[in-house]
């Protein structure tokens, strides 16, 4: 029996049939382990597809753990339902099961737990960091607002004191919201020191110049298995640091980097580079330099660097090898 299913948060549809692509059974069912053992009971030993979208994971999970065997298809790449006139939810949960008939499901990556649940603390991190930097951008604001200047940075454990002693309501306010999200990234950092040393591929990831053990975790969970990257360009595809290419005849234009992927995997390389050049004199280093000067722009020149340093993290990665600053 072949199983699709179109997924939504409180219901989902599913569409049973078999090899010749005749339905058996079709109908919406709750998205919890009740509505799951209500829809498959019986047919235990289907193969389901699911998409990959925002509540595909405790739906993966439910239908784990009734035992049935799970594929989750890409989005993007399922272009029979992404370039459908119409959608229903019927119409997709069948030809999901007819392409999972067919094994023609361009299918999605799906980490393992311990993966999944890194993923969730890294970018919860990165939330945070987030957040941090809107509170201080706040606390600015209201000190431009009340005309306020300092001549320290107002950050610092002097700076607070004085901005605490400026009397401003906002800015108070803004202050100790700044500092309960300030104690919160310090916890799961502290976290982050501990699991680091369970991975030999953070482990590995923290001998380049610029990357602790929150940017090696986060690196690690969002490219999971490496082997399921057949050559880096692909891993830089993923991570969206690759240029979009418009070819028209003999004539090749390259455009701004795709901004597809990940984006935490995008934005912790960019943010690792601009310590690393800041603290290491290395190959990537001058490489920064000179696109720097190529292109008389640095952020643009930290994103060519943070596609070069995705390079040597995959062949890290790859042969187990530490980072060698002229390489």
């Amino acid at each position: 029996m072949y199983a699709g299913v179109d997924v939504h948060k409180d219901y989902c549809h599913g569409v049973l049939m078999d090899e010749n692509g005749e339905v058996f059974k079709e109908e919406d069912f709750d998205n919890s382990v009740k509505g799951v053992r209500r829809f498959f009971g019986g047919f235990e030993s289907a193969q389901v597809v699911i998409e990959a979208c925002y509540s595909w994971r405790p739906t993966l999970e439910r239908l784990e753990e009734f035992g049935l065997e799970v594929k989750m298809a890409h989005p993007r790449k399922t272009k029979a339902i992404a370039e459908a006139e119409i959608k229903t939810d019927s119409i997709d949960a069948t030809t999901l099961a007819h392409l999972l008939r067919a094994r023609l499901i361009p299918e999605s990556y799906v980490p393992p737990d311990d993966i999944r649940e890194l993923r969730d603390k890294t970018r919860a991190r990165a939330g945070l960091g987030k957040e941090r930097t809107r509170m201080k951008n706040k606390i600015k604001a209201e000190l431009e607002k009340n005309r306020i200047t300092m001549d320290i940075n107002p950050f610092t454990i002097k700076g607070k004191e004085k901005l605490r002693g400026f009397g401003v309501c906002t800015v108070k306010y803004y202050l100790e919201m700044l500092e309960t999200i300030q104690e919160q990234i310090d916890e799961i950092e502290t976290d982050f020191e501990e699991i680091a040393e369970k991975y030999e591929e953070a482990k590995l990831l923290m001998t380049i110049p610029g990357v602790g053990a929150f940017s090696a975790l986060l690196i690690l969970a969002e490219i999971g298995d490496i082997d399921r990257f057949p050559d880096p360009e692909k891993l830089c595809s993923y991570a969206g640091l690759v240029p979009k290419v418009h070819k028209s005849g003999n004539i090749t234009r390259y455009g701004n980097i795709k901004k597809a992927g990940s984006k935490y995997l995008r934005w912790i390389l960019v943010e690792d580079v601009w310590i690393h050049v800041g603290c290491a004199d290395s190959q990537l280093t001058k490489y920064y330099r000179k696109k720097k000067r190529e292109k008389g722009d640095g952020r643009m020149a930290a994103i060519a660097t943070a596609r070069k340093m995705l390079t040597a993290i995959y062949y890290m990665l790859k042969r187990g090898e530490e980072y060698r600053s002229d390489g």
